[in-house]
């Protein structure tokens, strides 16, 4: 049980940081230590941004459910899987679709 609230708490810090990027003035950043691209629509693209990590930190807790079961579940390794192809799945939707509908060439 404690597993899940931490994972949970975790998941909201995640869908808070979407929150904040939703409403901030300047482009948001994705990919740490780097430079935030030059964006044409700077509403639309933090909108995007910020909803895409919403979406994320939604799915990384229901991906916890398993850890309201036993210690030794085996099912923790769907929640482990799940959210390595989350995770893929955010970088792809943020380099093949975000980027390429704000990015000012």
């Amino acid at each position: 049980m404690i597993g899940f609230v931490i994972w949970s708490l975790f998941g909201v810090f995640i869908i808070g940081l979407g929150i904040k990027d939703m409403f901030s003035k300047n482009p948001v950043g994705f990919w740490a230590n780097t430079e935030t691209i030059k964006v044409k629509d700077v509403k639309g693209y933090n909108r995007a941004s910020g909803l895409l990590f919403i979406i994320y930190g939604i799915i990384f807790v229901i991906l916890g459910i398993p850890l309201l079961e036993d210690q030794n579940t085996p099912y923790v390794l769907l929640s482990v899987i799940g959210v390595m192809v989350e995770t893929i799945v955010i970088m792809a939707a943020y380099s093949l679709v975000i980027v390429k509908k704000y990015e000012e060439k």
